[in-house]
């Protein structure tokens, strides 16, 4: 008799209801908009029971280029599952079959030497649908240059490895090439343009929901905690309450929600109370005994411990007095690390700062730094760099009690 719908569950399925009665709106439409413009969130609540912390990304887009009935069916089989697809064809007769079956994301490949230009993130797949060596590179190319989760093309093994020898002879390095899926599809090689689509957007949807959860594994963060406090009238800046809890709680729930390879914090000798908290939220503390140096000792301490280490490609340097930063600034910079680019800084305003990400080709210089040299000294020793926005209402560092309270007062806004 309700005048609400029913809502049928499968078996065993349940809904978990939870309401929040104050809850505040502005905090929703800020992980709304950024998930509308293609970027990760994480929407933290607090509620009578305790902070309640949920991960969003971005839903899964396809890319395809290619030719023929294997590209086309893959795209209507991709639309019709919900997915944004963008179609890449090279022939009119495709492009009239694709409008005739309702597609509607497409584009004309001219010649491999003019590509259209792409807009891949994390969260974007590429599939190659082409048995065409002129255009395979190229677009290959492209694609790897990007920061897409997955890159696959069609063809059988032997098809493959010629591939991979072609790309290494034109000089892309081997972790790149690794990147390509092919065979592509959970059963590799169909021939049936039906079944080989589903086979390919079965692998692409499970690459999704298992590999992408992880976008950070071969990533360390370092968090900088050993600074003095020298400016900071009365006391320890990074112990002082901010919003309710310690500065350096809110910078040490850096991408708590992320599977991580390694987190180090550094720390001075004298720092046992930080170095404490900074382990009860899960990070190794290192203690640089020449902190009093500078920052540049600090880096210096971390790399050292990072550069043989295994499994860990790019570290990502943080700093305990920029409380504000969030974590869909710190995906934007892990997804502007493509091919090529050895580190990544954020800037405000044009003005250069951390967060920072190097790639491990950095570490061993980033290990040398002495005194108050910090990461941009390495960062404008090297050829191919990227920048990354950063708001200034997330730029804020906290230096002095003036500007704990100006950061007080623009989050309690």
């Amino acid at each position: 008799g309700s005048q609400f719908k029913d809502l049928p569950l499968p078996c065993g399925g349940a809904i978990e209801v939870t309401i929040f009665p104050t809850l505040d709106r502005g905090t929703l439409q800020r992980c709304y908009d950024a998930l509308v413009s293609r970027r990760p969130d994480t929407l933290r609540l607090d509620t009578p029971s305790g902070e309640i912390t949920a991960q969003y990304r971005p839903k899964l887009r396809l890319r395809i280029a290619g030719r023929g009935a294997d590209a086309i069916a893959l795209a209507r089989l991709a639309q019709s599952s919900g997915l944004e697809t963008q179609l890449a064809l090279r022939d009119s007769e495709d492009l009239d079959l694709a409008r005739a079956t309702d597609l509607t994301d497409l584009t004309t490949l001219q010649t491999p030497s003019d590509l259209p230009a792409i807009a891949d993130d994390a969260w974007t797949a590429f599939v190659l649908m082409f048995h065409d060596g002129d255009w395979e590179l190229p677009l290959l190319k492209q694609a790897l240059a990007g920061p897409a989760f997955y890159v696959g093309a069609v063809g059988s093994r032997k098809t493959q490895s010629r591939r991979q020898a072609a790309l290494a002879e034109a000089g892309l390095p081997a972790r790149q090439i690794a990147r390509i899926r092919g065979p592509v599809g959970l059963i590799p090689s169909m021939r049936d343009a039906s079944m080989l689509a589903v086979s390919t957007l079965a692998e692409i949807v499970d690459t999704y929901h298992t590999a992408m959860p992880a976008p950070f594994a071969t990533t360390a963060l370092v968090l900088l905690a050993a600074g003095q406090s020298e400016r900071f009238e009365d006391g320890d800046k990074l112990l002082t309450d901010l919003n309710g809890k310690p500065v350096i709680d809110h910078a040490a729930e850096a991408l708590t929600a992320e599977s991580i390879a390694q987190r180090i914090a550094i720390v001075g000798p004298p720092h046992s109370e930080r170095a404490q908290r900074l382990n009860a939220a899960g990070w190794q503390t290192l203690s640089n005994p020449d902190f009093e140096q500078g920052q540049g000792t600090s880096l210096a301490t971390a790399m050292n411990a990072l550069k043989d280490t295994p499994g860990v490609e790019t570290a990502l340097i943080l700093l305990a007095d920029m409380p504000n930063v969030p974590d869909a600034h710190l995906h934007t910079l892990h997804g502007a690390m493509t091919l090529g680019v050895q580190a990544v800084f954020s800037s405000t305003h044009g003005v250069l700062g951390p967060p920072a990400l190097f790639s491990r080709e950095t570490f061993d210089a980033l290990s040398t730094l002495t005194g108050d040299q910090g990461a941009r000294a390495v960062y404008d020793t090297l050829a191919d760099t990227r920048t990354v926005e950063l708001a200034p209402e997330h730029a804020r560092d906290i230096d002095r009690r003036a500007d704990l309270a100006a950061l007080e007062t623009q989050n309690d806004g």
